[in-house]
């Protein structure tokens, strides 16, 4: 048992973790007459290991996922089109480091949310920031920035992190503020830090959402000359597939 003055010493130390798995390793190094070395090796990873599995918990949260999708939890048989080794490559985050995009599209209810939500938790994983975020949300968000003149703080969100996920783009065609909006995200980020972009439409419908076919052309150009294109089609609805009900 551990005295109380150690473990206030461990938190002065800010070592406060020591104290959930003190007990068990001295019981540990007592029963296998463990070194002081290797005992001190134990305590010290297990440190680590907490410290880390926190960072990890802050990062999951400030990425705001709608839920916790992994890789592990996504079901590849159920459309043969979606390739599990272009997705598990991407999932190696090499793409952040390369500064590269991913842009997913096809059919409502096929699984991209998912994926692109499993492949930032990999991210996250990893130690990258990650920010996921709905595009209607996204571009409210802005509009609203701009009335209370928060709009280069509320920019810098979007900004910041390693990896920007926006989902459902393209839903509805957007207003010159938008477009301008979307125009800045992408040419701010280009070359810097990756775009996750997940859409029901192909990235060649995307010039048809914008007032101005300049302003499209050159934000398109910037994302799709450095993105994975990931095109899912056919198939039967992921949504449905993995309901509650589908799966009684």
């Amino acid at each position: 048992m551990i005295d109380h003055h150690l473990i206030k010493q461990l938190r002065i130390l800010k070592l406060g973790g020591f104290v959930e798995t003190l007990d068990p390793r001295v019981t540990q190094a007592q029963k296998d007459e463990l070194s002081h070395l290797a005992f001190l090796t134990l305590v010290v990873q297990d440190e680590i290991e907490r410290r880390e599995a926190k960072k990890l918990e802050v990062r999951l949260q400030k990425a705001s996922f709608e839920e916790n999708k992994t890789l592990e939890g996504f079901d590849f048989t159920f459309n043969p089109k979606i390739k599990r080794s272009v997705i598990t490559d991407l999932a190696t985050c090499l793409f952040i480091e390369r500064k590269e995009h991913i842009l997913v599209y096809g059919p409502a209810g096929i699984g991209k949310t998912h994926l692109v939500q499993a492949i930032g938790h990999e991210a996250c994983r990893k130690g990258y920031s990650v920010l996921f975020v709905k595009a209607v949300k996204m571009f409210r968000h802005l509009l609203a920035a701009r009335t209370d003149h928060s709009w280069e703080k509320q920019m810098k969100k979007y900004l910041y992190p390693d990896v920007l996920i926006i989902d459902d783009f393209g839903l509805t065609a957007l207003n010159s503020i938008q477009a301008e909006d979307f125009y800045e995200i992408v040419s701010e980020r280009h070359l810097k830090s990756s775009i996750l972009i997940t859409s029901n439409r192909p990235p060649q419908d995307w010039v048809a959402l914008f007032p101005d076919p300049v302003v499209a052309n050159s934000a398109l150009d910037r994302l799709s000359h450095n993105a994975h294109h990931i095109l899912i089609d056919g198939g039967e609805s992921y949504r449905k597939k993995m309901s509650p009900k589908m799966q009684q």
